[in-house]
């Protein structure tokens, strides 16, 4: 007979609900007594290959497990957004968004509550070309890291915010594709994180459910007619998953389409037959705890439309003779603006009134585009972000390579030593790839990072955790 004594780190409530369902049923103990896989997600856009000694996730083409996790802070590679660490399980999202978007043209997005910023990336990744994604977060801490993480990514179609997602219920109709990744309980971080264990309660299941309705009630309206919303949570339980589901059908007249995700080997489907949903269950599949389903709006928004607001002007005009200068920084197409007083930014032509048309609408804009540089007297400095952006066209820069040591020098904002390097701006190259500007003097070389994303970590390791 099965031993049915309860697993002593997990609350009893919690273990009882897994032993109460075949697909659950040996959860408690692969939390208890395995460990989490370690996974990334390559930036494909910037050309990055298979890491070396990886195995394919099997529902992500970019996706790869490490055989070990290594020191990522101190990978400049990281650093310069040629991959993110990110949950095997998690990259399903992205995968799901690749099915939805294929063959479509450009697309309005709203990733609604989007830090730190892993199903972001991947959901903008799978966006057709000329696409938009507004990534939101309502917590002013993660909204930091969210902007960070995108920056780092490089994509000028993806702009941050922090707000309320009430704001978006006066958006009738504006996003072809929303992702609510909505905050939930946290079960499928019991593995990981010794304080989703510590916080589960059932009445903490319960406060989940009743704001992830609300979430979605806030944001149904600004889902146009035949959109798609992929909702998801990292957790096990029937209320924040399958009940929620029936919940946006039955009073919001979603359709719950069939994901396809089910067919990859090892994700199961709904606990609950009414529901098409796939989970992922630890132990199952080699990643932590995920549901999502797949929602289509089949009625029309009522009121009036966010088309019929009216359009944002364009921010202050930049002086000409700046637009000659930073036009060769580009590659592509953009619309030049004044973000403030000193800031120049730059977003893709195709897109930059729709940008300024949601900046009117969302608030609290954190970034959108990329930022290009600061004007500073009569110099014009090369801003971190437009290194690491997708943007930048290399060749309009004189260019340094440097080693392991001195892109971790750069990276903690120390002054870095060129030999051979003419004086001015110089952008640095790590492993043929940007890794940032700096100016350069003769004798040294001042660091332009700035100061909020230097590595603040001493216990630098005694070699490259090479990983690409």
């Amino acid at each position: 007979m099965k031993d049915m004594t309860p697993v002593s780190r997990l609350p009893r409530d919690f273990v009882d609900f897994c032993r109460a369902y075949a697909p659950l049923a040996g959860l408690p103990e692969t939390l208890e007594t395995t460990e989490p896989e370690t996974s990334v997600r390559v930036n494909s856009s910037k050309g990055v290959a298979v890491p070396e000694g990886a195995e394919r996730v099997g529902w992500h083409d970019s996706g790869f497990y490490l055989p070990e996790r290594p020191a990522f802070t101190f990978d400049p590679c990281l650093h310069q957004g040629l991959y993110y660490v990110q949950d095997a399980s998690s990259m399903a999202v992205g995968a799901l968004a690749s099915r939805l978007t294929a063959g479509r043209g450009p697309m309005v997005c709203l990733d609604a509550c989007a830090a730190p910023g892993g199903k972001t990336t991947a959901v903008a990744d799978a966006l057709p070309e000329g696409s938009l994604l507004l990534a939101n977060e309502y917590d002013g801490r993660r909204a930091a890291a969210l902007a960070e993480n995108i920056e780092r990514w490089g994509l000028p179609s993806v702009m941050v915010c922090r707000g309320d997602t009430k704001c978006f219920a006066a958006m009738n109709g504006m996003f072809d594709l929303i992702l609510a990744d909505v905050p939930c309980s946290g079960e499928g971080m019991m593995r990981k994180e010794a304080e989703a264990v510590a916080q589960w309660s059932p009445g903490l299941v319960a406060q989940c459910a009743r704001l992830q309705r609300e979430i979605v009630a806030d944001l149904w309206p600004s889902l146009r007619e035949g959109g798609y919303m992929i909702y998801s949570t990292c957790t096990f339980n029937l209320a924040e998953n399958e009940e929620n589901v029936r919940w946006i059908c039955d009073e919001l007249g979603a359709e719950n389409l069939d994901n396809g995700l089910c067919d990859f080997p090892g994700i199961v489907p709904a606990l609950d037959s009414r529901v098409k949903a796939a989970r992922f269950i630890p132990g199952k599949i080699r990643g932590e705890g995920l549901f999502v389903a797949l929602l289509r709006k089949t009625a029309p928004s009522h009121g009036h439309t966010a088309g019929s607001r009216k359009r944002q002007a364009p921010s202050a005009i930049v002086d000409k003779k700046i637009v000659k200068e930073v036009r060769l920084w580009l590659s592509g197409d953009y619309a030049l603006e004044m973000a403030d007083a000193t800031t120049l930014r730059a977003t893709p032509a195709s897109i930059a009134q729709t940008i300024r048309d949601l900046s009117s609408m969302a608030g609290g804009i954190l970034s959108a585009g990329v930022e290009l540089a600061q004007i500073k007297g009569r110099d014009l400095i090369p801003s971190y972000a437009l290194a690491r952006s997708l943007a930048l066209n290399p060749a309009a820069f004189a260019s340094a390579e440097v080693s392991w040591e001195q892109a971790v020098a750069y990276l903690r904002r120390e002054a870095v030593q060129l030999d051979g390097a003419p004086c001015g701006i110089v952008l640095l190259s790590y492993r043929g790839r940007p890794l940032g500007f700096v100016k350069n003097l003769g004798n040294r070389a001042n660091n332009l990072m700035p100061a909020s994303r230097r590595i603040l970590s001493a216990a630098v390791p005694p070699q490259a955790p090479f990983i690409l």
